[in-house]
This record gives structure tokens, sequence and C-alpha cells, in this order.
């Protein structure tokens, strides 16, 4: 080992043991899988995102409708006619006001659209984009959920296996004393109680790694619940306890009705529908209404307004527009058109990607249900092996190689059960994404 990996590791013990010593000071927070959940939902940085993403959507629809209101516009200006034009006819000429005078113009008009099919569409593509956002904001909550589940279980395992490698060191520290003082009464070799010795020193990193294991699981569930505050999380749970779960993987059904990447897929194809009947409003006329009050003061050689002459106009105009050609609005509805074919690609290779990952889950499932039962029992095997082990060990009748042989194989079975009740609740949260439960 060179010197710089002997500097990483002792940086990374030191930073191991600042977070342990912070922790132990540090107030409990007791929890459970549902309240972990609650937490995060609640203060999640991505989740807030999202809501914030949904209040724009539902701006962005507000703003759509508002496009059919009334606008109304105040308009004024004041012109200096340096030299004003000139008609000139064959019956003579005359100007068309006074040069080197100020001309003042105000005017209040009111458009009103009366059919306007661009608002309409748009009005709809609005109401779709908001129900995409909200589709996108339960995926969110979903794979929260599934990251929150996920972290809880490992922390989960992290302090069963923690406490398994520790009733392994404590077995091995009561071997060796009892080892050893059959060595100092002459009835077992020194050869015994060096290894008995060893037993008891190798299995001590396990001990302490164990201990960081669940340092680092509880700093990644608080992550991601959003907790800055310096708590100790406690979970009074165990793998055992989900035993009874790992019986009901038989006759499981896989429906992807509710999946959320699913919905989003067909959402976004939904839009682009949309989209596309509100590219086809380009070929379609406009009809709007406009009034005008126009107040006019013309040829004033001073700015003593209050003293000129104004002139009165009102006007009501019926506008129509009708578009005849615009060569990019068939190239844009053409490339909506090859959207919506990669869309549906998109969506097809999706489904056949979810169905395998969701039948690879229950799969994984059946398989950690089947394998249960031989952890359970070779976890009472073991047991009765190491009891078996020792008064042979205290009866002289047995050799320190199998009574150190006993403890390492039921420390492996025990960290084996845990694992595989472990990898059954894994595959059951991903399986739960995918299917869309939230």
């Amino acid at each position: 080992m060179n010197f710089r990996k002997l500097k990483t590791m002792a940086a990374l013990l030191m930073l191991m043991t600042a977070t342990v010593n912070a922790q132990e000071g540090a107030p409990e927070m007791h929890l459970t899988l549902d309240k972990a959940i609650e937490i995060a939902l609640s203060d999640n940085p991505t989740i807030k995102v999202a809501e914030k993403e949904i209040e724009l959507k539902e701006v962005s629809k507000t703003e759509a409708w508002q496009n059919l209101l009334p606008t109304v516009s105040i308009d004024g200006a004041i012109v200096y006619n340096i030299k004003v034009a000139e008609i000139k006819t064959s019956m003579g000429s005359f100007k068309m006001g006074m040069d080197d005078s100020n001309t003042w113009n105000a005017a209040l008009q009111v458009a009103i659209p009366l059919y306007a099919p661009a608002v309409y569409e748009t009005m709809k593509l609005t109401k779709s984009d908001l129900e995409l956002a909200v589709e996108k904001s339960r995926g969110s909550k979903i794979d929260l959920v599934n990251q929150v589940t996920k972290a809880y279980y490992q922390l989960m395992l992290a302090q069963d296996s923690y406490n398994v490698l520790n009733e392994n060191y404590k077995l091995a520290e009561t071997n060796f004393n009892i080892v050893n003082a059959m060595y100092e009464q002459g009835r077992v070799s020194e050869y015994d109680k060096i290894s008995a010795e060893v037993q008891k020193n190798s299995a001590w990193p396990s001990v302490v790694s164990g201990k960081n294991a669940v340092e680092i699981a509880k700093l990644q569930l608080k992550v991601l619940m959003g907790i800055t505050a310096n708590v100790d999380l406690i979970i009074d749970d165990n793998l055992k306890n989900h035993e009874d779960e790992m019986t009901r993987v038989a006759n499981m059904e896989i429906d992807l009705s509710n999946n959320s990447t699913l919905k989003q897929i067909d959402m976004q194809s939904s839009l682009l529908g949309k989209q596309r009947k509100l590219l086809k409003t380009s070929f379609l006329p406009t009809l709007a209404l406009v009034g005008s009050y126009q107040f006019q003061s013309m040829s004033n050689t001073n700015w003593e307004f209050y003293h000129y002459n104004w002139s009165k106009a009102s006007s009501l105009t019926l506008s129509l527009s009708i578009p005849l050609y615009k060569a990019n609005n068939h190239t844009k509805l053409k490339t909506n058109l090859i959207q919506q074919g990669q869309l549906a690609e998109t969506r097809l290779n999706t489904e056949r990607m979810l169905n395998m990952q969701a039948q690879s889950y229950v799969d994984n499932m059946t398989k950690s249900a089947e394998q249960l039962q031989s952890s359970k029992t070779a976890v009472e095997l073991a047991q009765k092996g190491l009891e078996i082990s020792q008064k042979r060990y205290d009866v002289g009748k047995g050799t320190i190689l199998e009574l150190t042989n006993s403890q390492v194989s039921l420390t492996n079975v025990k960290l084996s059960y845990n694992n595989t009740i472990y990898d059954y609740l894994i595959a059951k949260s991903e399986l739960n994404k995918v299917l869309g439960k939230e």
C-alpha cells in the first residue's frame, strides 16, 4: 500500500469518526417507513420543484383564455412639423397643414377578437400541458418513494448486519476468554489460544465497517428526506419482521396501466395532436372588432395646448384576416407528424422494457421467497452446529478449528438470511415503481 492510499484511508476514517461523534450527541428521530416517506414528500426539494411546475402551467392556462378578452389601449403622439406634406393636382396644390407647427393626437382603442381559432386550440393545449405536469409530479413522487423505501431498507440491512457482526465479535471474545482460561490451566495448547485470539481480532474490523455502513445509510436517508438538522435516525424495525410479506408473490399480475412513464408518453402524444391542430389554425381566417375614439389638433404654432382646437373622431372596424400562403406552415406540420411517429416507437420500446423489468423483479421476489426457508433452516442448523462444537471443545473432543469454523458459518448464514429478505423488499419496491403504485 503506497503513502497516497494510506492518506486517503486515514481521511475517510477521520470523516466517519466525526460523523459518528456528531450523531452520538444528536437528538433521536424514530422512524417508520410511512413516516420517512411522509417527511420526504413534504420536504424534498424535487417534489417542491414539481409543484412549482404545476403552478406555472396553471398560470399558462389562465393566460391562454385571457387572449379572448378585449384589449384596451390609449395612444398619444406629438408631431412637430418642420415641413408638412404637399398634395399637387391638376387643379392646384395645397399643404396638409402648416409648416413649423405641431400636431397632437390622442386615441382610445378597444379590440375584441370575434373568431380566433389559434386561441381556442392554445387553451386546449395548455390544459393538456397542465395534465402532463401533474403526471410528471406524480412520477416524481413515485420515484422519490422508491428511493426513500430503498434507503430505509438499506439502513435496516446495515443495522441488522451490524448486529450480526457485533454478536460475532462478542462470541469470539467470549470464546477467547474461555480458551485463554483453559490455556492458563494447561488444558489446551498455545495454538488454540492464538487461534481464538486471531479470530477475535479479525472480527473487530468487520464491526467497525458495519458501524460506518449504518452511518452512511442514515446520511443517505436524511438527504432523500430533506433533513438538514443534526438528528440521529432510529429505525425500530428489522428485516425478520418482513418475512410474512414474502408469501404473497404467487399469481402476481403485471399491469402497466398506472406506469407514470407510459402515461407521460401518452400525454405527450395527445399534446402533439393538439399542437398539430394549433398549427392548422395558421390556414384559418381571424376576425376582430376594433373600436377607436380619437382627439386631434393640427397646425399649432405654440405649446399652449389648453387653447388648441380639438377635433374628435370615432370609428368601428371589423377586421378580417385570411392567410393565403406561408411556406413554413407545411414544414411545421410535417415535423409534427415525424415527432408523433418517433413518440409511438418510443412508447412501444418503453413498454417492452418495462414489461421485462417488471418480470425480472417478480422473478427476483419469487427467488428470494424460495430461498427464505432454506436460509432460515441454515441459520437454525448453524446455531445448533455452534452449540455442538462448543460442547465438544469443552469436553476435549473437538478442535479449535471446528469451533471457529462453526462461528464463521453462523455469521455467514445470518448475513445471507438478512440479504434474502432485503433482496425481496428491494425488488418489491422497484416493482411498485414500475407498476406506478403510489
